[in-house]
């Protein structure tokens, strides 16, 4: 059984300069962990899969499509494919959120 210890995965600063974690990867599906700092942000972008993400911990603002919302730690947002999304460090506090791609791009 393969156990996957999150806290000892090294990130990388990804193309939109946030920290990122590949968790998991498959065909099927793309896990990955976003650790933002605060005022760190992933500006709107979109992409052809499903999305949800999982706020592990910290507080930010998540938007998707024409919507955005305060999140906290345990919310979850899902996220059609094809529509903008973007996240925001914007409480003060570091914000770390588990982006679940499905199917795997």
């Amino acid at each position: 059984m393969e156990v996957i210890k999150m806290d000892e995965i090294e990130g990388i600063t990804n193309k939109r300069g946030v920290t990122a974690k590949q968790l998991h990867k498959n065909e099927d599906v793309q896990i990955m962990n976003l650790v933002l700092k605060p005022g760190d942000e992933v500006p709107s972008h979109s992409v052809p899969v499903n999305v949800f993400f999982y706020v592990v911990s910290g507080r930010g603002t998540i938007a998707i499509g024409d919507e955005e919302a305060e999140v906290k730690q345990d919310d979850i947002i899902p996220c059609p494919k094809n529509t903008e999304m973007a996240l925001s460090a914007d409480r003060g506090e570091d914000f770390s959120v588990i982006n679940v791609k499905t199917p795997s791009i």
